[in-house]
């Protein structure tokens, strides 16, 4: 492990998830500090500065959901939940907070490894975008790297939202549904959930949130993306 590699903190009230959770990020190089619970998790980020939080949903006291609502005004540190299985409910109000990306329990290591790469791979400082860039008004969005770039200033979106941009920037002018959208970018979500990485996008890429310009709704259909 070097000094420059990812710090992530593990906010859960599990004392023994928690642990594994630590050994096992710890061995695949990662930094990692542990927190027991929300007001212990806002002490640690007062004096570390971490690179993603990996947070449990429900924890006694103060959840998840609630720290997430509290740190967005200040701090935009991606967040990767973890949620019990069935919580559709509580992962839909984790995006709508600014959720990054969300596991259900119980999950594979290795795939939460992989999804905290994919959400550090979109944070980190870009590369310049190369090949493959569809441009639209003052926007770049690089297919490849996922990428988007508003008149050369990087826009960082998460996971669920690059997914979905790409997805529609597949197929431009076609209207897509839900089960579309989700069979070529399960990481999207489905139903409520597109709509809320829609909302998310499009306060993003659009002048006008209320009147999109280019993510437009297709009345009884789904999405479409609509390029200049």
């Amino acid at each position: 492990m070097t000094v420059d590699a990812p710090h992530i903190l593990v906010v859960d009230d599990d004392t023994r998830l928690r642990a594994l959770l630590q050994k096992f990020l710890a061995e695949q190089g990662f930094r990692v500090t542990d927190a027991t619970d929300a007001a212990d998790a806002r002490n640690k980020m007062e004096s570390f500065a971490f690179d993603l939080v990996v947070l449990d949903v429900m924890m006694p006291g103060e959840s998840g959901l609630d720290l997430i609502l509290s740190l967005r005004p200040k701090n935009n540190v991606p967040v990767l939940l973890l949620t019990a299985r069935g919580e559709s409910e509580h992962r839909i109000e984790g995006l709508e907070s600014g959720a990054d990306d969300y596991l259900t329990k119980p999950f594979e290591p290795r795939e939460l490894v992989l999804r905290i790469n994919a959400i550090l791979r979109r944070t980190q400082e870009p590369t310049v975008p190369g090949d493959g860039i569809l441009r639209f008004g003052d926007f770049t969005f690089d297919l490849a790297r996922e990428e988007l770039h508003k008149a050369g200033d990087y826009v960082r979106l998460t996971t669920a939202e690059a997914a979905l941009l790409k997805t529609l920037a597949r197929h431009p002018g076609e209207a897509m549904n839900r089960d579309a959208l989700r069979a070529e970018s399960p990481v999207i979500g489905s139903g409520r959930a597109i709509d809320v990485q829609v909302t998310r996008l499009r306060r993003k890429i659009e002048e006008d949130p209320k009147f999109p310009r280019y993510l437009r709704a297709v009345r009884g259909v789904g999405y479409t993306f609509v390029p200049d």
